[in-house]
């Protein structure tokens, strides 16, 4: 390899055999007679090796050393010397030198020791690539990690470490168990399985409990550090601090989000509540519920909540696509199995490998698929349209339908061997009307996302127009709910949605009437008495009312109403 290489002897005869012999090798070569040449050019130059002369007319080769080692300088640096017994060669290498040369100089010797420098700085600089891009890892990584050598003692530790176990860099070469006794000794236990065991051990809700701080709850992940012979030389341990996921479950009742579910009520939280429990579960899933419930979005959270996250959740609409082109689709087919098939061509379940497939609408599809569909259910392999040949994939299958699989299987339209499979666990998604409590959830959510969408500042819907949407029996659900807001901000210039702005089809429901001011005798009382409710808050009072605030200041000049005193 080339390298760039400083020579620094007072004698002008072995600065330039030197140079030749280097430069013949295909080196860059510089040179200085002195301390003072030699500092100049460290100073202007990066070097790969260094060659210094002990004695110089200015000073020793011992001097440069100690600079370079002071410069933080990862070149090399070999000594040169005319008598390689004196105490000076053996000092330099004490002192951090990688060797020494005797004069006379050869060629043979002096490439030689060139070559083993330059492969030393080549492994050094590797490892402390290494060692950089190790302490950047634990530096960036939240979770606290620990490690330790076979006799289990600290070797390293990262800053989060330091914060939750309230250990620091001086704690280094202590025995753990030692370190661990202040909070338990729980973490200290898990580390002696692992090094017994040499296998990974896994602890979840761990209580971490610290003199003068408060308890935690973490989970401990310990894995074992192999040697070359898969010896095991010591152990890492992730701690990840759950307290606060803790918390929030304790608060489940309380949840108003769950990914991109929305709701609170009660119905919805004991939905959550599965959903939790299924993620981590490799089973297969039915979700149920009228159209518009949000089935696509529980099958989301499914997926988003387990291990499956990082790979791929593939959904297929049963009810779009025909029975030989859903065949083709979901499993692919092989290049001339039909007219138009001009390729081989990979499947829905090829590309949900590892990951999750959602079928919507499952009960739309045909008894010939079902059979297909049962077998990779039950075996996890079919076969291409047009091939023999069977594909293992490792898929979780999730089902959604809005119709009674149970009438499906009694008239003979869905095999009942492939229903209860289908239906090991079902997640039922209650209607709109029977958790109406998450109307003004889902509407202040629309509203945040339609204000984005149209560019628009809508503070919200009139009270009756509130109190119509918690009346309506909303047949299509929080989908039409969506589509009604929707349909309302398109119309909206103003901040307040009001009867007028919402669909005709809407209000021509039984039960439902419109009350538009159009037209109507305004009761300046009925204004007055919206103000002193509000405490003559012009937004709230507008609401109240089912206007904008424009209109509201227009009735307050028309009919010289006055917020008195007493009134405030």
């Amino acid at each position: 390899m080339s390298a760039r290489i400083l020579v620094i002897d007072d004698e002008e005869s072995i600065r330039f055999t030197f140079e030749r012999f280097l430069r013949a090798a295909g080196h860059i070569v510089a040179t200085a007679a002195s301390c003072g040449e030699a500092m100049a050019c460290l100073s202007e130059t990066s070097f790969d090796l260094v060659f210094a002369d002990i004695i110089l007319e200015d000073g020793t080769g011992i001097d440069l050393l100690r600079e370079i080692k002071a410069r933080g300088l990862s070149c090399p640096v070999i000594m040169i010397t005319g008598d390689p017994g004196v105490k000076t060669a053996t000092d330099s290498i004490r002192l951090g030198a990688f060797d020494y040369i005797p004069k006379p100089v050869n060629q043979e010797s002096l490439l030689g020791v060139t070559r083993t420098a330059l492969k030393f700085k080549a492994l050094h600089e590797e490892n402390e690539r290494y060692r950089n891009n190790l302490e950047a890892i634990f530096r960036s990584v939240r979770d606290a990690i620990i490690t330790v050598d076979q006799e289990a003692v600290l070797s390293a530790l990262n800053e989060a470490a330091m914060s939750l176990c309230t250990f620091s860099p001086d704690d280094i070469g202590k025995p753990f168990a030692a370190l661990s006794a202040g909070c338990g000794g729980r973490c200290g236990e898990i580390i002696e399985a692992a090094i017994r065991s040499g296998e990974p051990v896994e602890m979840d809700r761990v209580e971490c409990q610290q003199k003068n701080r408060d308890s935690r709850v973490v989970s401990v992940r310990t894995y074992p550090l192999l040697d070359s012979r898969k010896k095991t030389t010591g152990v890492v341990m992730v701690i990840h601090d759950d307290t606060q996921v803790i918390g929030l479950e304790k608060k489940l009742t309380e949840h108003r989000q769950f990914h991109r579910i929305i709701g609170k009520s009660e119905p919805m939280q004991q939905v959550y509540s599965l959903i939790k429990a299924l993620a981590g579960v490799q089973t297969t899933v039915l979700i149920t519920g009228e159209s518009g419930t949000g089935k696509e979005l529980v099958a989301e959270a499914l997926h988003l909540a387990g291990d499956r996250s990082h790979k791929q959740l593939v959904k297929v609409n049963c009810s779009a696509l025909p029975e030989h082109l859903l065949e083709a689709e979901l499993f692919g087919h092989a290049k001339g199995s039909f007219t138009g098939a001009i390729r081989d061509n990979e499947g829905r379940f090829h590309r949900a490998d590892g990951g999750t497939i959602f079928f919507d609408e499952i009960g739309d599809i045909s008894p010939k698929i079902q059979v297909k569909l049962l077998r990779v259910l039950e075996e996890s392999e079919f076969e291409r349209v047009g091939s023999s040949a069977s594909t293992k994939v490792n898929v979780r299958l999730i089902a959604a339908t809005n119709r009674n699989l149970q009438e499906k299987v009694g008239s003979g339209e869905m095999r009942e061997d492939f229903y209860y499979r289908l239906k090991v666990v079902e997640i039922r998604l209650p209607p709109l009307r029977d958790r109406r409590e998450d109307i003004p959830l889902l509407l202040e959510h629309f509203r945040a996302k339609f204000n984005a969408k149209f560019k628009k500042n809508i503070a919200g819907v009139s009270a009756d127009v509130l109190k119509a949407f918690s009346r309506y029996p909303w047949p299509g659900n929080v989908r039409e709910l969506e589509h009604t807001m929707e349909h309302a901000f398109v119309l909206c210039n103003q901040n307040i949605i009001t009867y007028d702005h919402l669909p005709p089809d809407f209000m021509r429901v039984p039960g439902m009437r419109r009350s538009s001011t159009k037209g109507k005798e305004v009761d300046p009382g009925e204004t007055l008495a919206a103000l002193n409710k509000t405490a003559w808050n012009k937004a709230k009072a507008a609401r109240l009312l089912g206007i904008d605030r424009v209109t509201l200041y227009r009735r307050i000049k028309k009919f010289n109403l006055i917020e008195t005193p007493s009134q405030s």
